[in-house]
């Protein structure tokens, strides 16, 4: 029963590590395409228009006006 516990102790650094290691390979490609000015201007307008859909969707399921 102690080696239970001692995997859960384990287990909310690994969760870290997960993250982590999920936004360093994903940001890792966004980076290397910000170093050219035509990827780096449809990069912006592609987060531009998910910034906008995600703000006016949660606007429209809010009720909010």
């Amino acid at each position: 029963m102690s080696s239970f516990w001692e995997n859960l102790d384990k287990f909310p650094r690994f969760l870290i590590s997960v993250f982590v290691g999920f936004f360093l390979t994903t940001f890792k490609t966004f980076f290397k395409q910000l170093r050219d000015t035509k990827s780096k201007i449809s990069l912006m307008v592609i987060l531009t228009i998910i910034i906008i859909t995600t703000y006016t969707i949660i606007k429209k399921m809010t009720g909010i006006e």
